[in-house]
């Protein structure tokens, strides 16, 4: 098992129609040894260029990549620790699942028949397919050739698994009865795992931290509760969650965020916070998560007139479509909680729960706040340290 550290790399290709295309820009990213951690965003954000770089797959513009101590830049794929799980399996079709998990390792181990034949039939076990090992991948369902693909990864015993959306192919009670079993066997053998996807779930609940991507530069790193909670901009807010969060244009007036469409009056604590780093009639974005939002019988102070337009059922739960003036809301509340399409509704947002970005870079006012505070007392505790 070793730490990952990706320090400034750069991809650019060079497409003779489209020209210079920077697919990844400058990222820099340290993973610990035996983390897992999952990189998201859109599609042609750059995440799986990324990994195929770690990979060994892509070639680096710039930059540098070590796994462990070791540079691995100008390392064959081979040579360089990893094992990689890809999105359409890669498996040989006239190899029985035995030949296909250890044929890799034949080619780039010296490992005897019997060593080979032993990893192969504890990682089958692992996987749960040792009852399949003889058949080749067309008798196999989809999910039982994944287990092979990922029990080939296994056997390679790598310093680091790479996982290139692994569960995309697989039907929806599958693919959440894999992402546990892939759980299982990370927090098991304990090897550092990168893995990309476009699934958010997936990212929440297999993540020890979280890479959101776009346009080939990272827009904040951190645990599933601080990306889905703590946003840093308007990209991550929106990207993340589903429904995403709500937002509204508004301007600071006093204690006041004026929007098109409703008035919120703020705390005078969260005012003072602001205010210091957002100016009075700014244009800012008021955003906030469905889920944070309530129906209201009191019409008291910071209470919002709303339209139910759609009323959508999904389960445990019912999503609620409105319009406040030319806004549109995202609602979500219990699934006995069934107000009647087309009338009128009252709401409330949780002052705990707004965020508020600036409409010009996007940034999340609070997170310029808190990135500020970390620094002071960052720099308080080195000049204490200094005196000392």
């Amino acid at each position: 098992m070793a730490s990952v550290s990706i320090e400034d790399v750069t991809k650019i290709y060079e497409d003779s129609d489209e020209g210079r295309i920077l697919a990844v820009d400058g990222v820099s990213l340290n993973i610990e040894d035996g983390e897992f951690v999952t990189i998201v965003g859109p599609s042609g954000s750059g995440k799986s260029t990324l990994l195929r770089m770690v990979a060994g797959l892509e070639d680096i513009t710039d930059g540098t990549m070590r796994i462990g101590d070791r540079v691995i830049n100008d390392v064959q794929p081979q040579d360089r620790g990893v094992a990689m799980v890809f999105q359409n399996y890669a498996l040989y079709p006239h190899m029985t699942a035995r030949k296909n998990m250890s044929y890799g390792l034949k080619l780039t181990s010296d490992l005897s028949d019997d060593e080979v034949a032993e990893r192969v039939q504890e990682a089958a076990e692992m996987m749960g397919i040792e009852d399949q090992l003889d058949k080749k991948p067309g008798s196999l369902s989809g999910g039982q050739q994944q287990r092979v693909a990922t029990g080939r990864a296994i056997v390679r015993d790598p310093e680091v698994f790479l996982f290139d959306e692994p569960l995309s192919n697989l039907d929806a009670k599958l693919r959440v009865h894999m992402r546990t079993e892939l759980q299982r066997i990370q927090e098991e053998l304990g090897t550092t795992s990168i893995y990309v996807t476009h699934d958010q779930e997936e990212a929440m609940t297999m993540s020890d931290r979280i890479v959101v991507l776009d346009a080939g530069q990272i827009q904040q790193v951190g645990t599933p509760d601080e990306i889905y909670n703590e946003p840093v901009n308007l990209f991550v807010a929106d990207f993340v969650g589903s429904p995403s969060m709500n937002t509204f244009d508004v301007k600071l007036d006093g204690n006041t965020l004026v929007g098109d469409a409703f008035e919120y009056t703020l705390s005078n604590e969260y005012v003072e916070r602001v205010k210091e780093y957002a100016s009075e009639g700014e244009p800012l974005v008021l955003g906030i998560r469905p889920e944070n939002i309530v129906l209201t019988d009191d019409p008291s102070e910071n209470t919002i007139q709303a339209h139910l337009d759609v009323r959508e059922p999904v389960g445990s739960d019912n999503y609620l479509y409105l319009t406040m003036g030319d806004d549109e809301c995202r609602v979500r509340v219990p699934g006995d909680v069934k107000p009647e399409e087309g009338t009128d509704v009252t709401i409330r947002f949780d002052e705990s729960n707004l965020h508020l970005f600036r409409e010009k870079t996007g940034r999340n006012v609070l997170a310029d706040i808190e990135q500020a505070s970390q620094a002071s007392a960052s720099g308080a505790n080195s000049v204490a340290t200094a005196e000392d």
